[in-house]
This record gives C-alpha cells, structure tokens and sequence, in this order.
C-alpha cells in the first residue's frame, strides 16, 4: 500500500515516541480527527502500526520490535525508571540482570555504584558495566542472538543455578492485565525463569508502553516481583492485585528520578 507524506511522518513519530494520539496529530498536521483516524486505519491495516484507545503504537503481536527501535522508545521514561531502581540497590550487591533495552538503562545508572558482582546474559550490559573499575561482570554463556547482543538457552540457565542473587533486574516486551510479564522467545524466558528462582528480590522495570503491547510468551506474574519499577499508574484492578500480592509499585514521574 502506497503511502501519503502525512501517513510517513505519523510513522517516524511513532518510532521515535512509540505512541501518537489523534488529537496531537490533528494539531499538528492541521487537520480533522477524522482524517486522521483514517490515516491510521490504513497503517493499522497494512500492520505498520497497532491502533489502541485515542491513538496508535508500534505493532505488537507475535514478533519484537526490532532492537534499535526498541531503544529509541520512550528512552526519558526508561531513564527515569532505571534511576529510581538503582537508587533501590546498594553497593555490595549481586545481581543478575537480563536483555532489554530497561535493563541496560539501568545497567548505566549503576556504573558509580561499587563493589558489584553482575551476571548477565545481556552482552550490551557486559559493555557498560565493565566502565565500572570495580564490579565484577560474569557472563552467562550461550548462543548469542545478533539482532541485540542477547545470550540465550540452556547453557545460560544452567550457569544461573550455581548462584543465589541479591537481587534480580527483570524487562518484559508486555505488561498484560493480569499482570503476567511476556516475551516473544521461549530461550530467553527460561533464562529469566531461573533467575527469579535465584533472587532473593526481583525487580522489574517497565514503561507504560508495555501496558498496550502483547507477547505470547509468559515470563512471571508481577506477584514474583518486590517492586515494580514504571512512569504510569497501574489500572486500578491490577493496583489492588499488586497490594494484595505485596508488589510495591514505584511510579517515577519525569525528572524526579
């Protein structure tokens, strides 16, 4: 399906912001709501984007969004998030923390902090943490996966069994209602999986955007988590299952991370 210049710069927004409302578009381009529900009635149907309530996100279903992509979404956000979860973790610590673009977030806030030992599967965390002179970085060997430096499969599972963390940093391509946190690829999940089993805490870091994304694949529930690391309010139902499971929600607003 061809494409109007209108329809391409809705596209480049959503792949710098991960979401558009109809309202900001309509503002923007100077035209009607309605022109601009059709604009993104034609993206939705050739799968360029996904329609959600008021507006649009980066389509979601069966397959990730591609890494560098992934890193662009929502970056602010995500650096919010990853300040307040490393303000949670004190020197001295060992963790284990898995691939995502979060997770490295993270990874960044914690290169001041000392005395770390780090196991990860996540080779893009290897290179920020080894900036810290003094944190130990262990790599949990497997296959590496080329479109985000992920380390993924058994062999990586089977090294986190020898290891009890402090604390276990956890992502998720989607935040279903339930609060089950997905994923698209069964040999990451397993990774994941054993490394909640190994933590005396997990932590899980996740923007609003994995509020409206899907994923086949179950990693845990947020009942697992100790705290759950995001910018938005929870919906109020999942709110009340995370107070019953005993889930702190720690919600960063921008800048007082």
């Amino acid at each position: 399906m061809a494409i109007n210049f209108r329809q391409t710069e809705i596209l480049e927004l959503i792949r710098r912001d991960g979401r558009v409302t109809v309202d900001d578009l309509s503002q923007r381009f100077e035209v009607t709501v309605q022109t601009i529900r059709r604009d993104l009635s034609d993206l939705s149907a050739s799968g360029r984007l996904e329609r959600v309530h008021g507006g649009a996100v980066m389509p979601s279903g069966v397959s990730n969004i591609l890494y560098e992509e992934r890193r662009r979404l929502n970056d602010e956000g995500k650096r919010d998030i990853a300040g307040r979860c490393a303000q949670a973790i004190p020197d001295g610590s060992s963790i284990f923390m898995d691939i995502g673009t979060s997770t490295e977030a993270v990874a960044l806030e914690l290169t001041q902090h000392e005395n770390l030992l780090v196991v990860t599967n996540n080779l893009n965390v290897v290179s920020i943490m080894r900036t810290n002179p003094t944190c130990r970085i262990i790599v949990a060997g497997g296959e590496v996966r080329r479109t985000d430096s992920g380390i993924v499969g058994s062999f990586s599972a089977d090294l986190l069994r020898n290891f009890k963390f402090d604390y276990a940093v956890l992502s998720c391509s989607a935040l279903d209602a339930d609060g089950e946190l997905l994923d698209f690829d069964p040999q990451e999940t397993l990774v994941s999986q054993v490394a909640i089993s190994r933590a005396k805490q997990v932590f899980v870091v996740a923007d609003h955007m994995k509020f409206e994304r899907k994923a086949p694949i179950r990693i845990c529930s947020l009942r697992d988590a100790a705290i759950f690391f995001t910018d938005m309010p929870l919906h109020p139902s999942l709110a009340a299952r995370c107070a019953q499971w005993g889930t702190k929600v720690n919600v960063v607003s921008s800048g007082d991370a």
